[in-house]
């Protein structure tokens, strides 16, 4: 499944029912490269930042092409050696500079008193904000770095995951995986996003919520990247150079794999291949009117000038450069390192943290997976209404929405997920007996829903009579989605400076100015 970012011309107000946000879902991949369209459409879907691929072909080929790169080396390397660093914003992406502020301009307290004065009205209770931005907490590289199997200074999550999941028991459960999914890949992405498998000091029990956690996690990699082939056996996986490991020559070699044991399989989107600056997936900035996120999720281009393609990669199949953008920026403050260098995302431990910085990410209307699976969503009476209840079901709506949900029974995707989370959490231990796994007959996530939070901030347009020519100097909450968000601590003055004063050059035009 891909998706397109939607777009609103500069100076144009979007559409305030519009609860969707920016993604409008474009159906399966299946080798048809998508088109961005030129208008958005009425009714976009809720999933911002899933990027599940296709599902395989029965029978792949003696060559599979979801793996294009170089026959990996039989130890790979699960991180950058060094903190990925970007160079100066590349001459060809826009370029946003800023007017000087005018006079009787707000003062840096006066935008952070404006920012806090949001916060209330953000969500359901004054603590909103806070929750989001616990959710969105990062380690720092050098802790994420230093993390190794067994390691005494390994954080609490990540010794919590090594508990419950062995690295015997990753190996069972993933014995085709490509090379490049390692367990020590998994526990440094886990490192870096702290939320996910957390200690919780409240009586939830922490060990039991992180196995369904990762259960849920599996489920939807056995969807995204499994192999799907009822008769592959280890002797036959064998022969594919980047399925080739150790695991494989402990099983019988006859003996065919169950289907949700062949997750990870693929490392990148069938038939793409790294440096290729075809296939889609990109929403890049061509000159004024086009979208806000083109500018500030700008497009990296290839040694042919061609601008690189942002296709499905790692355990979470990450797509389309304006999910690479907000990535980067969780990750390195910076959206530009992903969006230069989006293999990081396949080749590094960068493949589980992808998926894992979708799990806690809060997507308003829609809640992030932790919340469904640790209980800090609780439904609410318009939950209630559409049929939205904790359990798998809602997980999988959050990552595909309308493609899998709400057709008053289950497709093929979603009996595949559901069936993978009924192995898995078996495997566990885990106990789902009454939990809602379907979700063909749930409405969705909707404004009014328990999860549903004004966290993104657009221009405002309120009349101020003391500010030459009236304008508002101000930034006002939005349910649809932006690149700006009270998550971000700083992001309402960046709002601000960018709708009052902000240009934009592209080939060393002025093709907008937000200053006049």
């Amino acid at each position: 499944m891909t998706f397109e970012a939607k777009w609103w011309v500069q100076g144009t107000i979007p559409s305030t029912t519009d609860q969707w946000g920016p993604w409008k879902n474009l159906g399966s991949c299946n080798g048809a490269t998508p088109t961005p369209t030129v208008k958005p459409t009425a009714t976009p879907t809720a999933t911002p930042t899933a990027t599940p691929t296709a599902t395989p072909t029965a029978t792949p080929t003696a060559t599979p092409t979801a793996t294009p790169t170089a026959t990996p080396t039989a130890t790979p390397s699960s991180v950058p050696t060094a903190t990925p660093t970007s160079s100066p914003v590349a001459a060809y992406k826009p370029q946003i500079s800023y007017v000087a502020a005018p006079a009787g301009y707000p003062s840096a307290e006066q935008f952070s008193a404006a920012e806090r004065a949001l916060y209330a009205q953000a969500g359901s209770d004054s603590q909103t904000i806070d929750r989001i931005r616990a959710a969105l907490q990062v380690r720092p590289d050098n802790i994420v770095n230093a993390v190794s199997p067994g390691a005494a200074s390994n954080p609490d999550n990540v010794k919590r995951v090594e508990r419950v999941l062995s690295l015997a028991k990753f190996d069972y459960f993933f014995p085709v995986r490509n090379v490049k999914y390692t367990y020590d890949s998994l526990l440094k992405g886990v490192a870096k996003f702290p939320a996910y498998c957390a200690t919780y000091t409240d009586g939830r029990d922490s060990d039991l919520i992180c196995k369904k956690l990762l259960a849920t996690s599996f489920a939807h990699f056995a969807q995204e990247t499994g192999a799907n082939w009822p008769s592959l056996t280890p002797a036959v996986a064998r022969g594919y150079p980047e399925q080739n490991n150790a695991v494989l020559a402990t099983l019988e070699q006859n003996v065919a794999i169950p289907t949700f044991r062949q997750g990870l399989w693929f490392l990148r989107e069938q038939g793409m291949v790294e440096g290729n600056g075809t296939g889609g997936y990109q929403d890049c900035f061509n000159g004024a009117g086009s979208s806000i996120f083109s500018i500030f999720y700008p497009c990296s281009k290839n040694a042919q000038g061609q601008n690189l393609s942002y296709f499905g990669r790692g355990s979470k199949q990450l797509s389309w450069n304006y999910n690479y953008g907000p990535f980067s920026k969780s990750l390195y403050g910076d959206v530009n390192v992903l969006l230069d260098k989006p293999e990081l995302v396949a080749d590094t431990s960068l493949n589980f943290a992808s998926a894992i910085w979708f799990a806690v990410y809060p997507q308003s209307p829609k809640p992030p997976m932790t919340w469904v699976i640790d209980g800090t969503w609780v439904p609410n009476q318009v939950d209630a209404a559409n049929n939205m209840k904790p359990g798998f079901g809602a997980t999988t709506y959050i990552i595909n929405g309308g493609i899998e949900c709400g057709k008053g029974s289950e497709v093929s995707q979603s009996l595949n997920r559901i069936a993978a989370y009924k192995e898995f959490t078996k495997e566990l231990g885990i106990d789902i007996t009454g939990e809602q796994l379907t979700c063909g007959n749930s409405k969705g996530f909707t404004d009014g829903s328990a999860a549903a939070t004004k966290t993104y901030l657009d221009k405002g347009w309120n009349y101020n009579p003391n500010n030459p020519g009236g304008v508002a100097w101000s930034c006002q909450l939005a349910t649809y989605q932006t690149p700006f968000s009270l998550a971000n601590p700083g992001d309402y003055q960046a709002c601000v400076d960018y709708f009052f004063r902000g240009q934009v050059k592209f080939n060393g035009q002025i093709v907008i100015d937000n200053s006049k």
